[in-house]
């Protein structure tokens, strides 16, 4: 039998474009032969959708749906969507099985989980029965997400008991860094739990914060990825799975399951597609090599900024060019997600600015081939100190004046994103946004903050990752080999104000990302008063991360969603 993972991108809240883009796929993945077709999570309705699902009448639009898709659906298949379905003790996050121009059956997720990014049980309703899928003698157990995560559960004993053919998980699981290996390690542990295999079907597409990678896969009853899709990527994946084993319980005798039985016409050889899709293109029994770490981040990250700015509506983008690291990899990402011509740059030079940075923005710009203005703020500047000097005659400079420069140039790109409806991205990154270092309304002004959970380390490493790929590099080598420096006073250095970043991001990863305490960082090795100096900078500085804006989750706990931690917080690790 022939099973399609339809990993498609999805907008949330949009029902009726979602509806129409299920409804096309399934017919193209019908077309190709496919038996049983599998969307993601919520497909319908978008993930996540978060509060949308305590609006009755989000739930009531919703439901409107479902006749639109049993009539526009292919009759002569199984085909099974996620969606929000109201039960008589709440609403479900449920997979609706579709045939015969019917919807023939209800899945309800059982696990729901409430981690990390995940409020699940904040606006769901716990399912309470496994529901398994005869197609023509085939047995296929259905799990949405985290039901497949947990073994010995609700979700998972009963298939044990009665046995299945074949899992289909319906997914919708947010990237971080090295995310598919762990994907890929439980499901095997699930597979040989289950004894069987396992076809996974992965969203793929930015929402806010979280990008969705694919990466939809068969895994074989014995642990191996016999087929892949491809990651950050549309893709209809066709998988053979092979004719029923047997090796299941007779319907009338499963207790604990609910049995449906759906009796298919014999299936038509595969045809050619009327409908092709080259961004969304259907692939027989192929295996996509996984990317390498540094380019699953790369393209997670332009993925959503891809689709932040698309799905919002923007045009173009404006990104402050200073010729420095930051700015340049964001930069880059909004070229190779929105092309050249949705880009602009502006650099905003002032009287500590060095020949070596505005030649670098310059060159940048040309080497991208973006629209780039120059807005000196010198005179800008010089005009605050003439009326605020008199308020503070007496003090001397200090950062006052160095937040001021980065204020002015807030100031600058927020009048061009209002006089050209041009969205700002931001370009601070995770080390700066944790330690501080960072001016609010200043260089933390923007739209979306794409780099905001990209340690500063790491920004340098795909600098290099992107100069790799292609012919000659677009990021001009002296912006990653110059010590990093924001410019607002003479001769400054990053390394004035903080720890050198092969000291900080490990210290600032063991602390944010495995809430390790200053003892247990110090005995992995590392200077006690330099430990205790960053956690302090950490702590003290949660009020500006919780004004600044969103941006792309990709290590496995970021600032917002992932990490929420108290403003007035009192409590100090007293190491």
């Amino acid at each position: 039998m022939r099973i399609a993972l339809a990993q498609i991108n999805l907008s949330v809240g949009n029902l009726e474009a979602n509806r129409e883009l299920i409804v096309r796929h399934a017919h193209r993945a019908a077309q190709a032969g496919a038996s049983v077709i599998a969307f993601p999570e919520l497909s319908l309705s978008g993930y996540p959708p978060e509060d949308l699902i305590l609006k009755p009448h989000f739930i009531s639009d919703c439901a409107r749906q479902f006749d639109f898709l049993a009539d526009e659906l292919p009759g002569e298949c199984v085909v099974i969507i996620g969606s929000p379905l109201k039960t008589a003790s709440g609403v479900a996050n449920a997979a609706l099985v579709f045939s015969g121009g019917s919807l023939v059956a209800e899945y309800k997720k059982i696990m729901l989980p409430n981690y990390g990014v995940f409020d699940e049980q904040r606006v769901f309703i716990r399912g309470r029965e496994a529901v398994a899928l005869d197609v023509n003698g085939l047995r296929i157990g259905l799990h949405i997400c985290e039901d497949s995560w947990l073994l010995d559960t609700e979700a998972t004993a009963p298939l044990l008991e009665s046995g299945v053919d074949l899992l289909l998980n319906l997914s919708a699981s947010p990237f971080h860094r090295g995310k598919l290996k762990q994907r890929e390690s439980v499901l095997r542990e699930t597979a040989a739990h289950l004894r069987t295999s396992i076809a996974y079907c992965n969203l793929v597409g930015g929402q806010d914060e979280l990008v969705f990678d694919g990466g939809s896969m068969l895994i074989g009853a014995h642990g191996e990825v016999i087929f892949r899709a491809r990651q950050c990527k549309e893709e209809i994946l066709l998988v053979d799975v092979p004719p029923p084993s047997g090796k299941h319980m007779p319907a009338d005798q499963v207790r604990g399951v609910k049995i449906v039985s759906i009796d298919l016409p014999e299936p038509q050889s595969a045809g050619e597609i009327e409908d092709p899709d080259e961004d969304c293109p259907v692939m027989l029994n192929s295996l996509a090599p996984p990317m390498d770490t540094l380019g699953e981040v790369y393209h997670a990250l332009e993925l959503g900024l891809r689709d932040y700015v698309d799905k919002n509506g923007f045009k173009k983008c404006i990104i402050a060019v200073s010729g420095g690291i930051d700015s340049a990899l964001v930069t880059a990402l909004a070229v190779d997600a929105l092309g050249a011509d949705r880009v602009a740059g502006v650099t905003m030079p002032s009287q500590y600015t060095s020949d070596g940075t505005l030649t670098d923005a310059q060159m940048l710009a040309q080497n991208l081939g973006i629209e780039f203005h120059t807005v000196a703020i010198r005179e800008l500047y010089d005009a605050y100190i003439e009326h605020l000097s008199p308020l503070w005659s007496s003090r001397e400079p200090d950062i006052t004046e160095e937040n001021l420069q980065a204020r002015i140039r807030g100031g600058i790109v927020m009048a061009l994103s209002n006089k050209f409806g041009w969205l700002v991205l931001s370009t601070g990154n995770k080390s700066e946004m944790a330690t501080g270092y960072c001016t609010l309304y200043g260089d933390m002004v923007g739209g979306f903050a794409v780099i905001k959970d990209v340690p500063k380390t790491l920004v340098f490493e795909l600098c290099r990752w992107r100069n790799r790929q292609g012919e000659q590099p677009v990021i001009p080598p002296s912006t990653i080999d110059r010590p990093p420096s924001a410019e607002l006073r003479p001769d400054q250095r990053d390394t004035d104000s903080l720890p050198a970043y092969d000291q900080l991001d490990p210290i600032l990863e063991r602390y944010i990302e495995r809430d390790m305490g200053i003892d247990a960082i110090i005995a992995d090795g590392f200077d006690a008063a330099t430990v205790k100096r960053v956690v302090r900078l950490v702590d003290l500085n949660e009020y500006k991360r919780r004004q600044g804006p969103p941006g792309i989750k990709i290590t496995p706990k970021a600032f917002g969603r992932d990490r929420r931690m108290p403003i007035t917080n009192q409590y100090r690790d007293r190491a």
